[in-house]
């Protein structure tokens, strides 16, 4: 059991959260790319509640298991392209807390370049950084199955 429900002790900044987790998935962000960028960020922080609700929610969303085996090490997988490796590239990079160099974001921006589209990635990785910074110090927990 998690050390406190946010949902009810703080209620309304939590559905804000939510609220914004919703505006990001309506958005024109690939399903694909946001829950490989959820993935990858929450296997980098250590919240392993993230990391099971979103290896689940990206195999429900018929994303290759293979895939999701490798993202550990996409670097090296042949798995992934070029606008899964340049969102990848700034979700670890910011996630990090590593400069994000002209070089990166002419990347991210080249994969994405629609305006409207390539804030999706940038709002993506902040909210998912946030839940994790909810869910690890509260000791969420996934359900035993």
């Amino acid at each position: 059991m998690a050390r406190l429900d946010l949902s009810k002790t703080a209620a309304e900044p939590y559905a804000n959260f939510l609220q914004a987790d919703a505006a990001i998935q309506e958005g024109p962000l690939d399903a694909t790319v946001r829950e490989l960028v959820k993935l990858r960020v929450s296997q980098i922080n250590g919240c392993v509640f993230c990391v099971d609700k979103h290896s689940r929610e990206a195999l429900e969303l018929g994303e290759d298991q293979d895939r999701l085996l490798q993202l550990p090490v996409w670097q090296e997988s042949e798995l992934f392209d070029e606008r899964e490796r340049a969102a990848l590239t700034y979700a670890e990079a910011a996630t990090r807390r590593e400069h994000i160099t002209d070089e990166l974001w002419d990347s991210l921006r080249a994969a994405f370049p629609d305006e409207a589209e390539l804030g999706h990635p940038v709002a993506q990785v902040a909210l998912i950084n946030a839940f994790n910074l909810i869910a690890m110090p509260l000791e969420k927990r996934p359900p035993r199955r």
